[in-house]
């Protein structure tokens, strides 16, 4: 009867201990999605120019032809 208690006893603290172990795990995870969420990656910028042929803006360095005749990009 005394070995029966002892066992339920472990297994209620094992659940237990289980439990909270992943309530840590589930609020690191929480934190670290906040995080991410609070500082987003930093995309770099471009410098654009307008094509003087059709008006569009186009990246500065490595734009291609826009297909209009006298297109400067290329």
């Amino acid at each position: 009867m005394l070995s029966k208690l002892l066992v339920f006893i472990v297994l209620v603290l094992a659940v237990w201990y289980g439990f909270k172990v992943m309530g840590r795990i589930q609020k690191q995870r929480a934190r670290a999605e906040m995080e991410k969420a609070r500082n987003p990656a930093r995309v770099s910028a471009e410098d654009m120019v307008q094509c003087k042929a059709c008006g569009v803006y186009v990246p500065a360095v490595g734009a291609m032809k826009c297909g209009r005749p006298g297109c400067p990009q290329g």
